[in-house]
């Protein structure tokens, strides 16, 4: 197995919102809108059939409180939650990752419901510089403190 980002790299161990035994949550580094975070297991598995019941509990539980923090934080008023298997179904890091995406009236994002095209925003999406992105991860770990 080759290294594996989610695993191994210091600058997401950086920008950490949250962590469990199980999982843990951050910003992805090329968010679709502000706030865009992953969750994923500390076990490197690359499907959701492999994760443990456990780990598919420890994941949903934190994604709902990261929804909250973001409800508080941006006042959104809608979520995308999705993942991707596969590199043919656009996973581009081969650990299981749950995406969930802010979305209010007026966001840069797609503002119609095609299953399609919702994960992407129109225009650029340039890889957001870490400090912004670690920036983001402790204004959502202050809201769900609160």
């Amino acid at each position: 197995m080759e290294t594996c980002v989610f695993c191994s790299d210091a600058e997401i161990d950086a920008r950490e919102i949250a962590r469990t035994g199980l999982v843990r949550a951050f910003p992805t580094n090329i968010p679709i809108v502000p706030g865009h975070t992953l969750v994923c297991p500390l076990r490197h598995v690359s499907t959701f059939s492999e994760l443990s019941i456990d780990e598919r509990e420890a994941i949903f539980a934190l994604a709902e409180s990261i929804k909250i923090a973001l409800t508080k934080l941006y006042g959104v008023t809608g979520f995308h939650e999705a993942w991707n298997e596969g590199a043919v179904a656009g996973q581009s890091v081969p650990h299981f990752h749950l995406h969930i995406v802010p979305r209010k009236d007026g966001d840069e994002g797609i503002t119609e419901y095609e299953p399609r095209k919702f994960l992407y925003r129109p225009g650029s999406r340039q890889e957001t510089v870490g400090e912004e992105l670690r920036a983001v991860a402790q204004e959502i770990t202050n809201t769900m403190q609160l």
